[in-house]
């Protein structure tokens, strides 16, 4: 302030209509910082990175577990014996910019040649996305899975369930899979207490391309859909929980609170994804204002409105579809038809009429059309 009055003495009432007229056109710009300061915030958290000298890197993080209303089944030493040895583990799974991906896998899932193989093989097999598995989190939700996930992956981690039943290939909507769908919600949420972005994938989703160059980075939270309707902000269009992005903010923590919290306002066996579908408007439309895009099955592909397209496609999710074996079965297509794409030089890709094998065992179980 001393420099301004100096100036202004010096330079007599001409410079004090000169620093108004600044002052004026500076006051929009400092009104839009502020209304958008959790936005700025959630930017500077994510390049504040920095880099050891032996090449290493860490993410500073800050945690959003204190700044809101909570429950009384989210008090702090509860959640820290809930997830013992999470914060520690986190760390080393993360990105830079402080995103884990998360998967979760029981022990039926978990064995030699299932559904966890064929994960783990999409990540080698793809285009430039095998050190994303350095980054991904796999979550066992039974001893045997934990002993299973140890003996092929880096990251794993033991969130026990307890319900019968759940190291079994569960039934969909059975009381085991809805206890399995709640738990690890769960987790995520403490995931997003503790600083960290998540990008959830259900483990019958192949990857073969990086997907983070298709969310936005303006996005709250990005969920794949079962039917995209060419709008990605339309709440019409049909999510699916099996594949989506959160950014961790205090407006995101408080939104998976408010999620997790609904499923008592709803049938004793609704899941996750029938609970969010029916009250993500609140989120939106609401005082949390979440920014939530709708990703497109042209790039995150899915038995359920399904692509024949290889050129873009990012994911390809085994949706829609009942039964362990008959998800690998048709996933095992999916794997085939990828290798023969991926072994063509790139000129023969560009004109290629490569196609992949219509999901004909999981169309079946859900009675979906050619």
């Amino acid at each position: 302030m001393g420099s301004l009055r100096s100036t202004q003495h010096d330079c007599g009432g001409g410079v004090s209509h000169s620093l108004s007229f600044l002052l004026g056109a500076l006051l929009p710009t400092v009104l839009l910082f502020f209304l958008a300061s959790d936005r700025v915030d959630e930017q500077l958290s994510s390049i504040s990175t920095f880099r050891f000298r032996n090449g290493s890197s860490a993410h500073q993080l800050t945690s959003h577990a204190a700044d809101l209303p909570t429950n009384g089944s989210d008090g702090g030493d509860k959640k820290e014996k809930a997830f013992q040895g999470l914060a520690e583990l986190l760390p080393r799974v993360a990105m830079d910019d402080g995103t884990v991906i998360i998967t979760s896998v029981n022990e039926a899932f978990a064995q030699p040649g299932s559904l966890l193989d064929l994960f783990r093989g999409s990540f080698r097999d793809g285009e430039g996305i095998a050190h994303l598995l350095n980054h991904t989190l796999i979550v066992a939700v039974d001893p045997g899975a934990l002993a299973l996930c140890k003996a092929v992956h880096p990251h794993c981690y033991l969130l026990e369930v307890m319900a019968a039943g759940v190291s079994s290939a569960n039934g969909f909507m059975t009381r085991s899979y809805l206890e399995l769908v709640w738990s690890k919600l769960t987790l995520q949420h403490r995931v997003l207490q503790l600083g960290y972005n998540y990008l959830y994938t259900d483990l019958d989703v192949l990857w073969l391309r990086n997907p983070f160059r298709h969310i936005s980075l303006y996005a709250d939270m990005a969920v794949s859909t079962d039917r995209f309707n060419g709008d990605a902000e339309d709440l019409t269009n049909a999510p699916n929980t099996g594949f989506y992005y959160v950014r961790s903010t205090n407006r995101t923590v408080e939104m998976v609170r408010r999620w997790r919290a609904a499923r008592s306002r709803f049938r004793p066996l609704a899941h996750d994804q029938e609970v969010f579908e029916a009250i993500k408007g609140e989120f939106v439309a609401g005082e949390l204002r979440i920014k939530l895009v709708f990703l497109d099955t042209a790039l995150f592909d899915g038995f359920c409105e399904y692509h024949g397209e290889m050129d873009r496609v990012c994911t390809m999710h085994a949706n829609c579809c009942l039964r362990l074996a008959t998800k690998m079965h048709d996933l095992r297509n999916v794997v085939a038809d990828w290798k023969r794409y991926s072994s063509l030089p790139p000129p023969e890709k560009m004109s290629s009429k490569l196609r992949w094998t219509y999901p004909a065992k999981c169309a079946a179980t859900m009675k979906i059309p050619a």
